[in-house]
């Protein structure tokens, strides 16, 4: 139970925001819920304890509005505020005034947060902790440092957004033409996307592997790693589907990677729920990526394999209580899967939003559903195309994946397409099936080409 902050106002919307407020309120606190015009009939804002209106459809000015979200905290009275993912989950500015005005932020604190969202900053303090880096340099500023720390790096090289996420301004450079031609696209998408253009390079690893190491730090000195998660299902760098453990690396790398995401977080000084991440080559050498300090969309694969509840940790470790679970007790039990479920068109990816006609949610044994949709809710068009999260467990890899497709094909969703048929080819895939599959399954096999 809560034992400091009692009533917390979520700072976002959508199955997020549903799930913390389950959480709040089996801690024994108050939910607040904000909501934009366009989400007046969003359930978040139903089963709230408190709701409150913070402005226009349009995300700039009203999830993202730090004055509004602000205002809706005096009118409450609420004592902290819990970010999700997304929208101002990782913005150091807002993190620092809720620290000024004495608002308990459910998140690490706005230092940490600045040292960690600065990808060029995270791969200095990795090196710094023993932590393994991909080959690369510091932050770019004119073509002729790059074509310099290319040449002593290697073709092919990685142009990343040094305050990126989400695979904008990343670009790949096979030689010194491309590089040439690609450095300042980069530096354009992302000073439009992070106000910050600074970009740097790393070396390309070939056909990786993308695996995470979630983690539970507290104030207290305490750091505990719960497993891995697979995350090489992706989009043009967007995860799609998610799965825990991973097929692919041992037991043995898995208990290194884990020690190495600890000794990350304890040099940068992190408290709360964040997952540190790598890419991995096939000869199974893994390299830091990033440490993303929030709640992932992926975290339920690590819940139903651990029996951990992640999200009421966070905030209970914001309300200051030390961490009762300890290395030696966290054992990964069994194999789950999420498969985001997106109202996008299943062969373009293409957002499809349109009102739930007609649902049924599948269920039974080792199946979860994480989402905040109706029948008769019209989607809005203004966020993320995520409508749910349907997460399935099976005491092994096999009796997962044929509970997947069992419950995919429960799944009823009419009015609008969906990824369901995707997820449904991904579980018949022979790379997938193998778990060698890497990064570049999808855009290779599954993305049309125009």
């Amino acid at each position: 139970m809560l034992k400091n902050i009692k009533r917390i106002l979520i700072a976002n919307r959508g199955e997020i925001a549903v799930r913390a407020i389950r959480s709040i309120r089996e801690l024994g606190g108050e939910s607040i819920a904000i909501y934009s015009e366009a989400d007046k009939n969003s359930i978040h804002q139903e089963i709230a304890d408190i709701s409150i209106c913070i402005g226009p459809p349009q995300a700039e000015i009203s999830y993202l509005n730090i004055p509004s979200i602000l205002a809706a905290v005096e009118i409450t009275n609420a004592d902290a505020i819990y970010p999700g993912y997304g929208f101002l989950a990782e913005n150091p500015k807002f993190a620092e005034i809720c620290e000024k005005s004495e608002i308990t932020f459910i998140g690490p604190r706005s230092d940490t947060i600045k040292l960690t969202g600065d990808k060029a900053e995270a791969r200095e303090a990795a090196q710094q902790a023993g932590v393994p880096v991909i080959p690369g340099s510091p932050p770019v500023s004119t073509l002729k440092e790059a074509l310099i720390y290319a040449r002593k790096i290697g073709y092919p090289v990685l142009i990343k957004a040094a305050a990126g996420g989400g695979g904008r301004g990343m670009r790949v450079a096979h030689n010194e033409q491309e590089l040439t031609r690609l450095l300042p696209i980069a530096q354009r998408e992302a000073e439009t996307s992070f106000g910050d253009e600074r970009v740097y390079l790393e070396k390309f690893i070939t056909d990786p592997k993308h695996i995470e190491i979630q983690i539970l730090a507290d104030e207290y000195g305490n750091v505990v790693y719960l497993g891995d998660r697979e995350c090489s299902i992706q989009r043009r760098h967007q995860k799609l589907l998610e799965e825990a453990p991973s097929p692919f690396i041992t037991d043995e790398v898995r208990k290194r990677m884990g020690e190495a995401a600890v000794r990350f977080a304890k040099h940068v000084g992190f408290t709360g729920a964040g997952t540190v991440e790598f890419i991995v080559d096939r000869d199974r050498n893994f390299y830091f990526i990033e440490m993303n300090g929030r709640i992932q969309v992926e975290h339920p694969v690590t819940e139903m394999t651990t029996g951990i509840d992640i999200v009421s940790w966070q905030i209970r470790i914001a309300d200051g209580q030390e961490l009762t679970v300890r290395q030696e007790d966290i054992k990964q039990v069994g194999h789950a899967i999420e498969f985001r479920i997106n109202a996008e068109d299943p062969d373009s990816f293409i957002p499809n939003p349109g009102t739930v006609e007609r649902l049924y949610i599948p269920g039974g044994y080792g199946i979860r559903v994480d989402t905040h949709i109706y029948q008769g809710y019209e989607i809005p068009p203004y966020y993320d195309s995520l409508i749910a999260k349907l997460i399935v467990w099976g005491k092994n890899r096999e009796e997962a994946v044929e509970r997947g497709k069992r419950a995919l094909r429960e799944f009823i969703l009419e009015g609008f397409k969906t990824t369901i048929p995707f997820h449904l080819r991904i579980l018949d895939d022979e790379e997938f099936i193998s778990g060698k599959y890497t990064t570049t399954l999808v855009d290779k096999k599954y993305i049309k080409q125009k």
